[in-house]
């Protein structure tokens, strides 16, 4: 791995470190038990990212290792303003926030592809932005069906 890769891949992992405390202080900002489990697990998923890019780095997995997912694009973190952090949040405010949280490190993955030609940096990038945007989708699933849950009328 050359030089310039190597220290992207050492940003990817400091920005997954971050990610994963950020987090875990997120989480304990909600009594919710399933809002907790929610957040713990997309602080799992950004442990399992910096172990791969750890791996990735030491040549133990190609780019091709990870797979590009269909997503829907909800874009609830577009059009609504993320709230403010506060000692007791709303599990609704606490998924919402961590839709931003992964619009931010999509955004974040994607520009930084973009300043690559094709190759191996620019593919490894493209694919962490995609997991991002997977998690970004699943915290606006939980959103959604917290914010404004079904009633018996429909």
């Amino acid at each position: 791995m050359d030089a310039h890769l190597c220290s992207l891949v050492d940003t990817a992992i400091a920005r997954e470190e971050e990610a994963y405390r950020f987090y875990t202080e997120l989480r304990e900002r909600v009594s919710d038990p399933a809002a907790r489990e929610a957040i713990q697990w997309v602080a799992g998923e950004e442990v399992r990212h910096k172990e791969f890019l750890v791996r990735y780095r030491a040549g133990e997995y190609g780019a091709a290792a990870l797979r590009l997912s269909e997503v829907v694009a909800t874009r609830i973190a577009e059009h609504m303003d993320e709230p403010e952090r506060s000692a007791q949040m709303s599990s609704a405010e606490v998924f919402l926030t961590a839709a931003h949280r992964e619009l931010r490190s999509h955004r974040f993955y994607t520009e930084l592809a973009g300043q690559h030609a094709a190759g191996e940096a620019r593919e490894i990038l493209l694919k962490m932005a995609n997991e991002e945007l997977r998690h970004k989708e699943k915290m606006e699933y939980l959103y959604a069906n917290t914010a404004f849950p079904q009633t018996s009328g429909g």
